[in-house]
Order: C-alpha cells, then sequence, then structure tokens
C-alpha cells in the first residue's frame, strides 16, 4: 500500500470537481486492497473506495476520510463447463482495478466476443457489476460468470455468483447495501469471433444489419465507439462534453398506470401527435430519460455557453463542468432538470452517480 499523492478528489474524477480527502493509499494487488478495506472497517474509520472516478460526484468539501484508489490491474484467460450450455466457454478474470476498455480491448483483440457492446465505458472492471453496467443492448449481468466480494466488517472473501447479486437495471445488491467491495470479476466469453447479438435498434443501424445479427467483434466495437464519441460519452481531456459522470439520471422505469399518466402528460404539454419513446423492461416500461429532458425544456447546452457547468452540447444525459464549475454549481443544475422534468411530465428523474457528502 503506498500514499496516493494528491488528495484533491477532483483530480481522480471524471467530472474534475471534489475537495480533498484527508488521506489516500492506493492498493496495487489483492492483498493490499483486501487488508486496507478489512483495517479500516474494523477500525470503524470512514472511507471511499475509488477506481477510475467516473460515476462519481464528490462535495466541494471533500471526504473526511480515506481514499483507497483501486489499482490491482491484471487479466487471466482459461475455459470451463458453462452451466447453461453443452460446452466449454472462454472466459476472462481480472482484477477490480484494470481499466475496463483496455479490458474490452483486449477481449476484442484476441477475437473473444460478449463484452464489445461496453466498449469506451470509462472506469474500473470492478465497478462494472455493482452498477450492473450496460450499454447498446448488453449489461454485465448478462455475461458476468463471477465477483469475488470482500466484507470488509466480517473479513470474509469469496467468490459470488451472478444471481446472489440481485442485479437489477443499473443497480445490483453491493449498490443498494454498500457494503461489499469487489476484488476481482470473471466473465463468459465466446470464441468465434462474433459479437454478442445486436438488439440495439442504433446500433443495427449503424452496423448496417437486423437486430439479433451478430457481427465480426471488431466492427461491433469500432461501430460502438464511435456511437458513444458523437454522445461525448468517451473520455477526452480536450474535450469538456467528456467532463461529467456520463449519463446523470437513469432511464425511468413506469408502470402500466404510469405510462398511461406520462402520456397523457406529454399530450397535454407537447401535442396528441407526439410519440413517447418506450423500451420493454422488468417491472414496467423504460422511458428514456434523455428525450423527457430535452423535451422539458432543457436542450443540449443548456442553460447556455457562459455557464460552468451545463448539459453536454452533445447528449442531454450529461451534465459537465466546463472546466471552473464547482459540485454545488452541478448539483444546483442536477435539481433544475430533475425538478423541471417532474413539473412538465410528472416523471422523478433518479441520479446515477454516487454522490458522497453531498445530496439532491
Amino acid at each position: 500500500m503506498t500514499a496516493g499523492g494528491s488528495r484533491e478528489l477532483s483530480s481522480m474524477t471524471t467530472l474534475r470537481l471534489g475537495g480533498a480527502a484527508r488521506s489516500v493509499e492506493v492498493a496495487a494487488t489483492d492483498t493490499e486492497l483486501v487488508d486496507k478495506v478489512v483495517d479500516l472497517a474494523q477500525v470503524g474509520d470512514p472511507w471511499l473506495l475509488v477506481g477510475g472516478g467516473s460515476n462519481l460526484v464528490v462535495s466541494d468539501d471533500g471526504f473526511d476520510g480515506t481514499v483507497v484508489r483501486v489499482a490491482n490491474a491484471w487479466t487471466r484467460y482459461d475455459s470451463e463447463h458453462h452451466p447453461l450450455h453443452r460446452e466449454h466457454r472462454p472466459y476472462v478474470t481480472a482484477g477490480s482495478g484494470t481499466v475496463w476498455d483496455d479490458l474490452v480491448a483486449e477481449t476484442v483483440e484476441r477475437g473473444l466476443g460478449g463484452l464489445e457492446c461496453l466498449s469506451g465505458i470509462p472506469g474500473m472492471a470492478g465497478a462494472t457489476p455493482v452498477q450492473n453496467v450496460g450499454a447498446y443492448g448488453v449489461e454485465v449481468a448478462d455475461m458476468l460468470r463471477g465477483a469475488e466480494v470482500v466484507d470488509p466488517l466480517r473479513a470474509v472473501t469469496s467468490w459470488t455468483r451472478p444471481h446472489d447479486l440481485g442485479f437489477g437495471y443499473r443497480t445490483s445488491s453491493l449498490k443498494r447495501s454498500g457494503e461489499g467491495v469487489v476484488a476481482a470479476v470473471s466473465f463468459w466469453l465466446t470464441d468465434d469471433g462474433l459479437s454478442a447479438p445486436i438488439t440495439y435498434r442504433e446500433l443495427a443501424t449503424t452496423l448496417g444489419v437486423e437486430r439479433g445479427a451478430r457481427v465480426p467483434v471488431a466492427a461491433a466495437r469500432a461501430a460502438v465507439l464511435a456511437l458513444r464519441r458523437a454522445k461525448g460519452m468517451v473520455l477526452d481531456a480536450a474535450d469538456h462534453d467528456t467532463w461529467s459522470a456520463g449519463s446523470f439520471f437513469t432511464n425511468p422505469v413506469v408502470t402500466d398506470a404510469g405510462l398511461s399518466e406520462v402520456t397523457a402528460r406529454v399530450a397535454a404539454e407537447l401535442g396528441d401527435q407526439t410519440v413517447v419513446p418506450t423500451y420493454p423492461a422488468e417491472g414496467g416500461t423504460k422511458l428514456s430519460a434523455g428525450w423527457l429532458i430535452e423535451n422539458a425544456g432543457y436542450g443540449k447546452g443548456y442553460p447556455g455557453a457562459e455557464a460552468p457547468v451545463r448539459l453536454s452540447t452533445k447528449h442531454t444525459l450529461a451534465l459537465t463542468n466546463r472546466g471552473h464549475g464547482t459540485t454545488a454549481e452541478l448539483l444546483d443544475l442536477a435539481r433544475d432538470v430533475r425538478d423541471g422534468v417532474a413539473r412538465r411530465f410528472g416523471v422523478q428523474l433518479v441520479p446515477e452517480p454516487i454522490l458522497v457528502n453531498c445530496a439532491l
């Protein structure tokens, strides 16, 4: 375990926002990670795990505790009998501090399929099951073989199967409880050189294939990266549209009754001919948060070019720091957008990032 240099959380998050931590330590190995979080939990000292910082909003006041930076980066490939298939399948296991997109790129370079639609997502591999990260029709829960989880209070480390992680839309039991620390992750792959079935309409159109088709893994990755770059969703230090925490709000899921109410509100506000984008979802129907935001009057670049924080000029779901913003200003913008959508359409947007020492 080594000291982590700067204590400013703004240097550790993709938003480039947040005050100082009391102390910072870097866990470069699995053993260092486990030992440190167990020690801190046993002592009862406040601690915060930080990987890529792509899903964190940290107060301007910082964090009065120890930041543990996750840096145990490694990968290992193997194969075994898949429980749902009558065949041996390859898999990859990675330390939680492995950069996620580096892992995806490595699998694609090896001609292994399964993770390519999750290309370009920032952050570390260990965070992906916590959030049940997903994009372009694929979720981590679809491919996860297992996660090595540390219970810091009990000082126990064990491999956990996917069905024990309580996966839901952008969530898991790890996120809801906040008690487990992921030390390593393992994903099933395919070895025929083809992608997972392309189910997302926009991606299928970009690739020029029917939904459900499979394409070479490299082609799928290239298309996903191109789509994400066009939305400011691939990190670029020179592009302030990427100084964000990605999609700030999750796409809301409503019941049948809730959908009828939203549709009626939209018709009253925007006219009877307005079509609300909807998607099937567990427990109801998923709405597009980006569509709701834009049609509530919050367009790309809101509230204007001079604002220190504003909606991305490429994608209304991203709240961005233009280089001289503060967390307080970002949260004010988030409240403005959230409350405006609620007033106009009766839908309550929920933030996706983890809020540290601050609240909406």
